[in-house]
């Protein structure tokens, strides 16, 4: 049985290295949006590389974060969390060294690859490490002090785009590994499952990654690749196939025999792709089309991940209390009302009446439904399935992002070079905001039509405390 103590030393030393490991992937994960007009314009590259910027980092996170996991139970968690901090930090530096935009793209799928093995590995050794009696608390302030981090990250990459340099978001992350991987060396025990059997659905991981890689570029080179947009639906029903013959995957297809976790996954799908639109396309328009700086675009969005902050946990609380269907049919419908709003932002906004009123009812329609929908996927499982239930709504979550990331400037007419103009740009968000919002829309009608109060006793989580607005929080295993 575990027995590390909070309060000990080892204890700090362990909460440490994990936020800090944890805290580079999600960072990666909300400060590049604001980077993208300056990567552009260096690197004189078009609207599609810059999706690839961005997608090519969640196609192989969402594609590889269940693997991941197992791949720790078998060789060593605090191994594995190792391996992938050191992995991203030298997928950073190539990112940060890279001479166009091919080698960026490259990287950044590279980049991906280590967030896979680093981001689920940080919460088992919490879970491996802490006493039972501290766990719970030691999940809460991984996740909390990781909220602060995707907070500070868009004001971070801001000053350093404004500042040393787009690069400079990338290189940051070479001296927090340098001080990460000591420190989980010296101070964190090693630890593994002693069920696990060396048996690992590598061709489930693949296929999925493919699949999603060739309807991303499907999307974002359209007009000449229907063939990858068939060999993406192919690959995907081979991936179905996969899962169902195999006696340990990755994906276990029984788990959706639960109607509610299958009409919550939905949800989450919806919900999460407008989420992915919406912070891709705001972190443009508030550059391109507004005139702000970096700094000045990055900090715009920071209330929204302040109130969730905030107010999460009381969020979760009152859904326990009133059940999710009601926060999971409302909050959607208010961030739907959010991107309605941000239609007024347009050449020379001003901050407080146009920008402002918007990020606010983001923020507040993420409270009502992040924590509830956390909350509903774990109590539509058996308590022993938590752990995996929460990885596939993760990984459903940053698959729902990059499809919308890929698929938004395509419906919206985006041509290649509309970031380099802003009346061409401007025309193409007002199309765009709209098609988020009905996204959301459908998103609260099936919440409202299918989501049921869950049973007495089912497990609750752990992440109490959440500020992520990429993704939903990942729980742990083993309750």
């Amino acid at each position: 049985m575990p027995d590390v103590r909070l309060a000990s030393s080892q204890g700090k030393w362990i909460l440490f290295t994990t936020i800090l490991g944890s805290s580079m992937a999600l960072l990666d994960s909300t400060v590049v949006n604001v980077a993208l007009p300056r990567i552009g314009r260096d690197l004189d590259t078009s609207l599609s590389a810059l999706q690839w910027t961005v997608n090519a980092y969640m196609l192989t996170l969402a594609g590889l974060i269940l693997l991941g996991g197992s791949l720790g139970d078998q060789f060593g968690r605090r191994k594995i969390f190792v391996i992938g901090v050191v992995w991203f930090a030298a997928a950073s530096l190539l990112c940060g060294l890279a001479p166009n935009d091919i080698v960026l793209i490259a990287a950044r799928a590279l980049q991906g690859i280590g967030g896979a093995l680093l981001t689920p590995g940080s919460l088992a050794l919490i879970q491996a490490s802490f006493h039972p009696d501290d766990r719970a608390k030691a999940v809460g302030l991984w996740s909390g002090f990781g909220g602060i981090g995707a907070a500070i990250g868009p004001f971070l990459g801001g000053w350093l785009v404004d500042g040393p340099g787009w690069r400079w978001v990338f290189l940051l992350n070479v001296p927090l590994a340098l001080l990460c991987v000591p420190v989980a060396l010296r101070h964190v025990p090693e630890s593994a499952d002693g069920r696990a059997h060396g048996r690992f659905d590598v061709l489930g991981a693949v296929l999925a990654a493919l699949s999603l890689g060739f309807v991303t570029y499907a999307l974002i080179e359209a007009g000449t690749t229907s063939l990858l947009a068939i060999a993406g639906v192919a690959t995907g029903v081979a991936f179905v196939y996969v899962e169902k013959r195999r006696r340990d995957p990755m994906l276990p297809l029984d788990i959706f025999a639960s109607r509610q976790f299958s009409a919550l996954n939905v949800v989450t799908l919806c919900v999460y792709g407008a989420f992915g639109g919406y912070f891709f396309l705001t972190a443009l328009q508030l550059q391109v089309v507004a005139g702000y700086s970096a700094l000045a675009a990055g900090t715009a969005l920071l209330p929204t991940t302040a109130l969730m902050l905030l107010f999460s946990a009381r969020s979760g609380a009152l859904a326990d209390r009133i059940g999710p269907r009601l926060p999971l049919t409302v909050g959607p419908l208010l961030c739907a009302t959010a991107m309605l709003l941000m239609l007024r932002v347009g050449e020379h906004a001003n901050y407080l009446t146009d920008v402002l009123p918007a990020v606010l009812v983001m923020g507040t329609g993420m409270v009502t439904l992040v924590a509830p929908l956390t909350a509903s996927v774990l109590a539509s499982v058996d308590t022993s399935r938590a752990g995996i239930a929460s990885g596939i709504n993760n990984a459903a979550a940053r698959a729902a992002s990059l499809i919308a990331v890929a698929a938004l400037p395509l419906l919206a007419g985006m041509g290649p070079e509309a970031y380099r103009s802003p009346a061409a740009f401007n025309a193409a968000f007002h199309r765009a905001m709209p098609i988020c919002a009905g996204v959301l829309v459908v998103g609260s009608a099936l919440a409202f039509a299918l989501v049921r109060r869950p049973a007495p006793g089912c497990v609750r989580p752990e992440c109490r405390t959440h500020g992520n607005v990429t993704s939903p929080p990942l729980e742990a295993e083993g309750r």
